[in-house]
């Protein structure tokens, strides 16, 4: 469960409406009684509902109906509906709509690449990385959980994962090498990756004791190949693909064998079509 603290609740809310609804007060409508649903117009794996519900409350209003996050809506269904006066709904109405868009269109998109990708390697897990626009790390990690993915790394406090980046400040990857040899009590309870381009440095980095090797953008008939030599050769090592995987070539990727895929594409989906009627009740 993602933790929602009332602060950031309160802070979407005033990104909206800081003041006043200009157009609700101008109508004289604030007090009527009223019904806000919104529903699924297409088949849609949930996610957000919960934070729409603080939403609608935070500003007055009674949640009365919630599908929660994980399930599946088919098209037409209701995914939360809520009661109270016009002046509570018309302003929680955009902000809960665009909340559950965005979410669920994570959640959606995560659900169906994850199918596809065991369709080809039923035991295969898809991990997204920590590329998502700032500020959203909170919908969007709810986001792809709902989507049955994991993330691949919270932060960078979680796991010893060498990049380039890393590498050219200890002199390549038998520098790196060497000082986790050196310093590997320090991080026993912790797993050690390092991202590799060829299977070359995958050897080297698996003779010397790494958990993990991560392939970045290679091909899938060579990564198929680095796999099955890895497999051979050190059968505990966990081996994992990123870089460049996407809705259509998901399945492919995850029919070479390695144990997880690690994409960004995710992030980037177009928002689930969510409908909304608010009415007087």
């Amino acid at each position: 469960m993602v933790f929602f603290e009332q602060p950031l609740i309160d802070h979407w809310i005033n990104e909206d409406a800081p003041l006043v609804d200009l157009t609700s007060e101008l109508a004289g409508i604030d007090a009527t009684p009223a019904r806000i649903t919104f529903r699924a117009r297409h088949a849609t794996r949930i996610s957000g509902t919960e934070e729409a519900a603080q939403i609608i409350q935070r500003l007055g209003a009674e949640v009365i109906d919630l599908r929660a996050s994980g399930e599946d809506a088919e098209q037409g269904e209701s995914l939360l509906a809520a009661h109270g006066p016009a002046r509570a709904l018309h302003r929680a109405w955009k902000v809960s709509l665009n909340l559950l868009e965005y979410a669920c269109g994570i959640a959606t998109r995560g659900r169906d690449m994850l199918a596809e990708a065991r369709r080809a390697n039923p035991e295969i897990m898809l991990f997204t990385t920590r590329k998502h626009p700032p500020g959203v790390k909170k919908v969007v990690t709810k986001a792809i959980r709902a989507g049955g993915l994991w993330p691949h790394r919270l932060g960078l406090s979680e796991t010893v994962l060498a990049f380039d980046q890393h590498l050219n400040f200890v002199g390549g990857l038998e520098g790196f090498l060497e000082r986790v040899r050196a310093n590997r009590a320090a991080v026993a309870e912790k797993k050690v990756l390092v991202e590799v381009e060829n299977l070359d440095q995958a050897l080297v980095a698996a003779r010397a004791g790494v958990d993990g090797i991560q392939f970045d953008k290679r091909p899938v008939d060579e990564l198929t190949e680095n796999v099955r030599r890895l497999r051979r050769d050190h059968p505990g090592l966990t081996l994992l693909a990123a870089g460049g995987i996407r809705e259509d070539n998901v399945a492919d990727y995850a029919a070479t064998g390695v144990d997880g895929l690690v994409l960004s594409s995710v992030y980037y989906v177009p928002p689930a079509d969510i409908g909304v009627t608010l009415e007087p009740r």
